[in-house]
C-alpha cells in the first residue's frame, strides 16, 4: 500500500492537480475561518455582563479550543473536499499510469453525491464523538486514531471505486482491500495532523485511492 502513497506524492506536480489542491486551501482556510469566529462569538455571548478581563479570556479561549477543534476535525473537510475532486484527480491518475482503461462508466452522479455527503456527515460526527479520546494518554489518542483511519479509508476508496464501479460493486472492492485501505487512511489521518501537509490530504488520498483499487485489480 505505500505503494500507492508514494505514486500519488510523485505526480503531486501535475497541472491537473493544481485546481483540486487549491480548492482544498480555501476550503481549509474557509472552514478553519467560520470554527474560530464562532466558537469566539459564543464565548463573547455566554460572558455578556462579566467583567472585561473575564469576557477577554473566554474569547482567547474560544479562540484556542477553536483552533484544536479544527486540527482535530480537518479530517472531514478534506473528505468533504476530496468527494467533490474525485474525478479530475481520478482522470489525471489513470491519464498517466493506466492508459489503457476503458472510458469510465461507474455509478450514477446522483449516487457519487449522495456517497460523498454520507461519507463526510459520517466522519464529521465520527470527529466529534472521538474528540474526548484525545484527552486519554496514548491509549485514547491511538484508538481514535486507528477508528479515524478506518473511516477515511472505507470513504475514500468506495468514492473513487464509484467512479467505475456501481454502489455494490464498490463495497467489494473495499471488502477486498480493507487491510491496505486502512493502512491508508492511517497514513493520511496521520498527515492530516501536520499543519501545511493536510492539505495535501484531499489530493493525495484520491490518487493513493486510484492506484489502490487499480494495482490490486492487476495482482
Amino acid at each position: 500500500m505505500p505503494a500507492a502513497l508514494f505514486l500519488a506524492l510523485g505526480q503531486i506536480g501535475d497541472p491537473a492537480f493544481r485546481r483540486p489542491l487549491l480548492w482544498g486551501v480555501l476550503g481549509a482556510a474557509a472552514a478553519i475561518g467560520l470554527l474560530a469566529w464562532g466558537a469566539v462569538e459564543l464565548a463573547a455571548w455566554a460572558a455578556a455582563g462579566e467583567p472585561g478581563w473575564l469576557s477577554w479570556l473566554a474569547q482567547a479561549g474560544g479562540g484556542a479550543a477553536a483552533l484544536v477543534a479544527a486540527w482535530w476535525l480537518f479530517l472531514p473537510v478534506a473528505a468533504a473536499i476530496s468527494s467533490q475532486l474525485v474525478e479530475p484527480v481520478a482522470a489525471a491518475v489513470e491519464r498517466r499510469h493506466y492508459p489503457g482503461l476503458p472510458p469510465a462508466q461507474g455509478a450514477s452522479v446522483a449516487a457519487q453525491v449522495a456517497f460523498g455527503l454520507r461519507f463526510g456527515l459520517r466522519l464529521l460526527l465520527l470527529q466529534i464523538l472521538l474528540l474526548p479520546l484525545l484527552f486519554v494518554p496514548v491509549v485514547g489518542a491511538m484508538a481514535a486514531l486507528l477508528l479515524s483511519a478506518h473511516a477515511l479509508g472505507s470513504g475514500l476508496v468506495q468514492q473513487t471505486a464509484l467512479l467505475r464501479m456501481d454502489p455494490e460493486a464498490a463495497r467489494m472492492a473495499w471488502r477486498r482491500r480493507r487491510l491496505a485501505g486502512w493502512t491508508l487512511g492511517l497514513l493520511l489521518a496521520l498527515t492530516a495532523l501536520v499543519p501545511g501537509l493536510n492539505l495535501l490530504v484531499p489530493v493525495l488520498g484520491t490518487a493513493a485511492a486510484v492506484h489502490l483499487l487499480h494495482r490490486g485489480e492487476a495482482t
